[in-house]
């Protein structure tokens, strides 16, 4: 493969790699396609549930695929959502599982949130857990 000699370029494959060995790691899940869906809903759900703002400060703690992979179809002046329920946001997320849905939703979501916290720094996941309604905040904690 050819680089580009820009190491944030280069490495930025690696990275996503890492993040979905952690989530297949953590969920016992041998589809990478699977955790990537899973992954990328689960991201837009907690952008869209964040105010711009927020989710501003969050990208800038994400790798350059993942913070791409997390504007990907943003629509700033649709943020945050209206209904910010946990249901909601599972909802959210399952919603892209319609053919093969997920068993637990919650377990899931909270993986992806598990691989969130040990790749950003600990203030910055705190400052995202207190942008959130308390039971949404209760699965992000």
């Amino acid at each position: 493969m050819k680089t580009t000699g820009i190491t944030a370029i280069d490495h930025a494959p690696q990275v996503v790699a890492e993040w979905l060995n952690l989530l297949q790691d953590d969920l016992g899940w041998p589809d990478r396609g699977r955790a990537y869906l899973l992954l990328r809903e689960t991201l837009h759900a907690v952008r869209d549930f964040l105010t711009v703002d927020e989710a501003a400060d969050l990208s800038a703690q994400l790798p350059l695929l993942i913070r791409g992979l997390f504007f990907e179809g943003w629509i700033p002046a649709r943020t945050p959502a209206k209904l910010r329920s946990v249901d909601d946001f599972l909802d959210r997320v399952t919603q892209a599982f319609s053919n093969d849905p997920l068993a637990e939703p919650d377990v899931a979501v909270a993986a992806v949130f598990s691989v969130l916290r040990r790749q950003i720094s600990p203030g910055e996941y705190r400052q995202v857990a207190w942008a959130m309604r308390k039971p949404l905040r209760d699965l992000w904690m």
